[in-house]
């Protein structure tokens, strides 16, 4: 019988990665029953990728989207799955659609590969949504999301910044709080 080895180790890593979507003003633990809704609704959007960021700042009944979509089509499916949550009165949303474009599209799957499929980083891919978020705008990148430590964070933006055509790259992953 075969003793467990790096397999495990790396899928028990993969497992406490930290999840992607991002609350504005407080961590997940001390979210208020209407923002765990908004949160879990915003997640259950079937096409919410690795190509778009969500975010939300809930005041009172009032519930504000911010964030950057790849398809214009995730903007008016998160602004109607907010909008038939219990509680929720108000929807402002300043989700930004960006720009269709066939250079951005190319330089999205080369930095997805050029992140993901780099060994030390894969690992970030495993969760159903990938915390490294990568948003193309007219050939500028910014990464958005959680990583474990600065050593990932900065292997993320040599790996985003090597991809040819890229004109920038923006590092905005946070590190994770322990």
């Amino acid at each position: 019988m075969k003793k467990p080895g790096k397999l495990a180790g790396f899928l028990v890593a993969a497992l406490v990665a930290v999840p992607s979507f991002v609350y504005a003003s407080s961590p997940s633990s001390t979210l208020s029953p209407l923002e765990q809704k908004v949160r879990h609704e915003l997640n259950m959007l079937p096409y919410y990728g690795v190509f778009d960021y969500l975010s939300f700042r809930v005041q009172g009944d009032k519930v504000t989207l911010f964030g950057e979509v790849a398809q214009p089509v995730l903007k008016l499916d998160a602004e109607y799955a907010v909008k038939h949550i219990e509680g929720v009165r108000q929807v402002d949303s300043q989700i930004e659609v960006l720009p269709l474009s066939p250079n951005d599209n190319r330089i999205r799957f080369q930095t997805y590969r050029a992140i993901y499929g780099y060994g030390p980083l894969n690992r970030y891919a495993l969760p159903t949504h990938p915390s490294i978020h990568i948003i193309v705008k007219n050939g500028d990148v910014t990464l958005k999301g959680v990583v474990a430590n600065t050593m990932d964070r900065n292997m993320a933006y040599t790996r985003a910044d090597s991809v040819p055509g890229v004109f920038s790259v923006k590092n905005e992953l946070t590190i994770e709080q322990s």
